[in-house]
C-alpha cells in the first residue's frame, strides 16, 4: 500500500502540492488526472524519490520512504515515461534486462525473463530482441518500456503519460493491453494522464487534482455519476458517461416504485388497477416484496370468471434482471426477447424496480438533452 500523509511540496516558496492525504491499495491501478500544472507528475515522482516532499510523509507498506535507501527503492519500482527512456545505444534485450543485470541475475534467467516479457507485451522475441530503439515504431517503443518496467517483477509501477504522444489507434490498443497486463500480473500501478477518457478506461480509481489538491478520489463510475463539485463536473463532462455505457447500471435507470399486487387480490380488482395506471402487466409480490410472478392483462381477461385470485393466473416463469447489469446488457436482453418490461430483483428475489421500454427510451434520450440531472 502507498500512503500520502499531509504531503506538501514547494518549489521556490510556491506550493505545488498542498496537504495531500490518500491511499493506494495493493494491486490497484490508480490514475492521477488533472490539467497541466495540477501536480500530478510531481505526486508521482515523490513515490520513487525523484523529488522529495517539503513536509509530510509517503509510506510504502507502512515504511517511510525517506528512511529507505533510494537506489534500492527505485530498483523495486518500475517506471515508464512518455519518451520511454530507452538507451539508444543498447538493443531491446539490453534495455529490458538492465535492472536484472544490476541485480546480479545469471544470463540464463535474464534471457528467460526478457523473452517472456516480450511475449507478454505482444512482441516476438526472435524478431525484436536485437533491434535498437531507432528501429522501432512509437507503439513498439512504449511496449518495450512497459516490458522493462515489469521485468524485475516490481510490486509498484509508475507510469507518467506513457501513451500521450501516440496516435489514437495505437494509444487505444496499448490502453487495452495495459488493462489485460494488470489483470494478469496484478501490480500496484500509479498512472498519470491529462486525458479523462484514458483514466476512465483503465483505472480502478481516479484521483482528480487541481492546484495541488485532491478534488475527488473515487471509482470512475462514482465520479461520472456523482461529481464532487462543479469543477469536477465540467472537467469530467456531464455527458461523458455515455461514452462508457457499461458504467450505466440497471439501478440507475429502473423505475423504482412500480405498481404491484399481492397474489390474493381478485382478477377484477387487478384489472381495475391496470386500467387506472394504464399498464398491461403487474409484478406479483408477497408481504416482504419478494417477486412471485407476473400477471398479464390478456390472461386476466381470458380467465376473469374462472380464477378466484391472481395467484391462479400469474406466470411464475418470466424474464427478470439484476440491478448491476449494465445498459448494453439490458438493451440486448430486451431486444432479443422482445420485452416491454423486465422486473429487477436482488439475489433474494426482492423486487427492486422495473425496466420498461419507455424508460429505456427516456434514459437513452438524456445524452441528447441539455440537462444537469445525473443518471
Amino acid at each position: 500500500m502507498i500512503r500520502f500523509e499531509n504531503v506538501t511540496k514547494a518549489f521556490r516558496h510556491r506550493e505545488v502540492i498542498t496537504n495531500l492525504n490518500f491511499e493506494i491499495q495493493d494491486e490497484e491501478l490508480v490514475v492521477l488526472v488533472g490539467p497541466s500544472g495540477c501536480g500530478k507528475t510531481t505526486t508521482l515522482k515523490m513515490i520513487n524519490k525523484l523529488t522529495s516532499p517539503t513536509s509530510g510523509r509517503i509510506l510504502i507498506d507502512n515504511q517511510d520512504i525517506a528512511q529507505l535507501d533510494t537506489v534500492k527503492l527505485r530498483r523495486k519500482i518500475g517506471y515508464v515515461i512518455q519518451k520511454t527512456g530507452l538507451f539508444p545505444h543498447m538493443t531491446v534485450k539490453e534495455n529490458i534486462e538492465i535492472i536484472l543485470q544490476l541485480e546480479g541475475m545469471n544470463t540464463e534467467e535474464r534471457d528467460r525473463i526478457t523473452s517472456e516479457m516480450m511475449r507478454i507485451v505482444g512482441m516476438n522475441p526472435d524478431e525484436y530482441l536485437y533491434r535498437y530503439p531507432s528501429q522501432l515504431s512509437g507503439g513498439q517503443l512504449q511496449r518495450i518500456g512497459v516490458a522493462r518496467a515489469f521485468a524485475s517483477d516490481p510490486k509498484i509501477v509508475l507510469m507518467d503519460e506513457p501513451f500521450s504522444a501516440l496516435d489514437p489507434i495505437t494509444r487505444a490498443q496499448l490502453q487495452s493491453e495495459l488493462v489485460s497486463l494488470q489483470t494478469r500480473l496484478k501490480k500496484t500501478i500509479v498512472f498519470v494522464t491529462h486525458d479523462m477518457d484514458e483514466a476512465i478506461k483503465i483505472a480502478d480509481r481516479i484521483c482528480i487534482l487541481d492546484s495541488g489538491q485532491i478534488l475527488q478520489y473515487d471509482t470512475p463510475e462514482n465520479i461520472l455519476k456523482n461529481p464532487a463539485n462543479q469543477y469536477v463536473s465540467e472537467f469530467v463532462g456531464r455527458k461523458r458517461i455515455w461514452n462508457t455505457p457499461e458504467l450505466i447500471r440497471v439501478r440507475d435507470i429502473m423505475q423504482t416504485k412500480p405498481v404491484t399486487c399481492s397474489p390474493e387480490i381478485s382478477p377484477k380488482k387487478c384489472m381495475e388497477m391496470m386500467a387506472a395506471n394504464r399498464i398491461n402487466a403487474v409484478p406479483v409480490v408477497d408481504s416482504e416484496k419478494r417477486l412471485l410472478g407476473i400477471v398479464y392483462g390478456a390472461a386476466l381477461q381470458q380467465q376473469l370468471s374462472q380464477a378466484k385470485s391472481v395467484s391462479d393466473i400469474m406466470r411464475i416463469e418470466f424474464p427478470q434482471t439484476s440491478p448491476g447489469k449494465n445498459l448494453l446488457e439490458i438493451l440486448t436482453y430486451v431486444r432479443q426477447n422482445r420485452l416491454d418490461f423486465v422486473p429487477v430483483a436482488d439475489e433474494e428475489k426482492h423486487l427492486l424496480g422495473l425496466i420498461t421500454s419507455n424508460g429505456l427510451m427516456t434514459a437513452l434520450s438524456q445524452q441528447f438533452v441539455d440537462t444537469e440531472d445525473s443518471i
